[in-house]
């Protein structure tokens, strides 16, 4: 096998797929920050398709990385000793895959080692639109009020003054500078699961901006665009003998292999500031609707995600297929959505909604994907709020039926606890509990995780209804096992 690099690119197989198009004529449209395994299954794919097509030359991407870090100083070096190519796999069952070399990546940037090369790419002229995979949880939002948290430690840093640690630093910082320079602002576009993520992305860009100067802040909101978007598409882990095993099939040695489903989706709102590729080339959906579709996959998709993967942890599982082979999980997910989340969603026109459920069950279950529990799981103080916050707001505001929800927070009160019902220990990634949270976690209060901070805005306690059915819920579950309650609260 060959280490993936612009020198072995005509070297590998007919089964791989090479970029054919000239790299040598691309140059960097879109900065994104945040080039994870999301980003290179999903947008990056989007582009590398537009780069096929003649009058794309100028829509490369410029990668950022923001944390710091062993991991993240190896995948900047990853991506230049690999000339910032890629591979993609998407997985198919029972056994044939896919693998296509992706070139659409003509520079990545890791930004605590170089920041003033990424906010002169920001603040340069050819850069037309923005996009960020920073997760749920990286908006800085605050769940109660609902308003950009200009009191979290790196903003605070950033408003300071100084090299940026965060992307609104970033952003603004060079918006002004275009200001200043007499150019126009470019596109900002969210592609995370959120509801309103270009409204989201808008508050925190414009609430920062006017932290440090009003007049810029009214310049971008006037001028700037910030599309909404929905975004989908299973994309897993990698781990080491995973990417060992696809170099071996493959005979592309690349650190930074990523695999994915053949199900995508991307629906975004045609509103940019600078122009854009001709996304629709690579089945993108310029909508309206995009609320709509946002719906839909966040509380239909995303929410089932979370609400199995807790007790399939639980139960011993490690995998979401392996999770949705226990005959329960699924009746569970059929519950949650006949009794729970179908009335409460107002679908795109001409949706059907049984359909995309029953999509959704089969993207789960397909055992080619192999998608790590830990990996939905992890920051689920964040997920929960995004993908359940407002289900559990009109269930106990209209009197409806808690035991589902109750059962997703006292199963994610029990995987804080790091171990599984057969003792196996697993890692708990929870970046937005904080370490109040965590002593009052191992207090051994039972109602300690209703009270954590990033669940405020849920207003929980206030509920009688909910806590009924949580402590009733968390008795059964201590008592007699996760299987055997989940089997009970089954219709």
């Amino acid at each position: 096998m060959l280490r993936l690099s612009r020198a072995t690119l005509g070297s590998f197989g007919p089964t791989v797929t090479r970029p054919g198009y000239d790299r040598d004529r691309l140059r960097p449209g879109i900065v994104h920050f945040g080039v994870g395994n999301f980003h290179r299954v999903h947008q990056g794919l989007a582009v590398e398709t537009c780069l096929h097509h003649p009058g794309h030359e100028d829509w490369g991407i410029c990668g950022v990385g923001l944390t710091d870090g062993s991991a993240a100083r190896a995948k900047a070096e990853a991506y230049r000793s690999q000339d910032n190519l890629y591979t993609v796999t998407t997985l198919t069952s029972p056994a044939p895959r896919e693998t296509q070399i992706v070139g659409a990546m003509v520079e990545y940037v890791h930004a605590p080692h170089s920041p003033e090369a990424v906010l002169a790419r920001l603040a340069d002229s050819a850069t037309r639109i923005v996009s960020l995979t920073i997760t749920e949880g990286g908006y800085n939002i605050d769940e109660v009020s609902g308003e950009f948290r200009l009191d979290a430690p790196d903003i605070r840093h950033d408003l300071a003054g100084g090299s940026p640690k965060t992307v609104f630093g970033y952003i603004v910082s060079a918006l002004g500078h275009r200001r200043k320079a007499g150019l126009p602002p470019f596109t900002v576009m969210s592609c995370d699961n959120l509801q309103r993520n270009g409204d989201t992305t808008r508050l925190g860009v414009t609430s920062f901006a006017r932290a440090l100067d009003p007049d810029l802040a009214d310049w971008i909101d006037e001028n700037g665009a910030f599309p909404n978007s929905m975004v989908d598409r299973i994309a897993p882990q990698v781990p080491e003998a995973e990417r060992r095993r696809l170099a071996m099939a493959t005979g592309v040695d690349d650190l930074l292999a990523a695999t994915c489903e053949t199900y995508t989706g991307w629906v975004v709102e045609d509103r940019f500031c600078a122009g854009r590729p001709e996304l629709e080339l690579a089945g993108v959906v310029l909508s309206a609707e995009v609320q709509a579709y946002v719906a839909v996959k966040g509380r239909l998709s995303n929410a089932a995600h979370m609400l199995m993967c807790y007790p399939a942890l639980l139960m011993g599982s490690r995998y979401v297929d392996e999770g949705m082979r226990r005959p329960d999980i699924p009746r569970l997910l059929r519950n949650f959505w006949e009794l729970d989340t179908r009335r409460l969603v107002d679908p795109p026109s001409g949706y059907s909604i049984p359909a995309f459920t029953g999509k959704v069950l089969e993207r789960f279950a397909d055992p080619a994907i192999k998608d790590q529990l830990l990996r939905v799981a992890g920051d689920g103080a964040s997920k929960i709020i995004a993908f359940h916050g407002k289900t559990i707001a009109q269930l106990v505001a209209s009197g409806g039926d808690l035991t589902r929800e109750a059962f997703l927070i006292a199963c994610f009160g029990r995987y804080l606890g790091g171990t599984d019902e057969e003792g196996t220990p697993f890692e708990v990634f929870e970046p937005h509990i904080g370490e109040a949270d965590w002593e009052r976690l191992r207090g051994g209060d039972p109602l300690a995780v209703v009270d954590i901070d990033a669940f405020r805005g849920l207003a929980l306690r206030q509920s009688p209804r909910f806590l009924a059915a949580y402590r009733s819920i968390s008795k059964r579950l201590e008592s007699q096992g996760t299987a055997v309650t989940l089997a009970q609260l089954l219709i």
